[in-house]
């Protein structure tokens, strides 16, 4: 009787598991789809203006921090980005020094942090 009763019991278990993982990924799936794409200023300015375009062109898109509380991305603050798709953006980024730069070949993922590194920056001016 064991010996019949224990292929069962190990089938259960496994369609069990199998269930529990789906489960799991399914919830990490919708998690990961409610987080923003967040920003992080390691520049050690405060960013005053960040538009995003798909690289390789010049579509860029509404400022984005104006979705920041006081329309400023402090250095080492981070700014939630609602509404992103996942890929590769080129910025324009100003600070409230009046300097302006490029960032080049961004690659954002869904529900991630990107950041922007003062090593990261080009073609600045005032």
């Amino acid at each position: 009787m064991l010996g019949v009763a224990l292929p069962r019991v190990i089938r259960l278990a496994f369609v069990a598991s199998r269930f529990a993982t789906g489960l799991l990924l399914a919830t990490s799936v919708a998690v990961a789809a409610d987080k923003p794409v967040r920003f992080w200023n390691l520049t050690g300015e405060t960013v005053t203006s960040l538009r995003l375009a798909p690289t390789g062109t010049k579509d860029y898109g509404p400022d984005l921090t104006r979705g920041d509380s006081d329309g400023a991305v402090d250095h080492d603050e981070r700014l939630a980005i609602k509404s992103l798709a996942p890929g590769t953006y080129d910025a324009s980024i100003g600070f409230k020094s009046g300097r302006a730069c490029k960032v080049t070949g961004l690659n954002i993922e869904a529900a991630s942090v990107f950041s922007i590194e003062e090593k990261d920056l080009s073609s600045c001016g005032k």
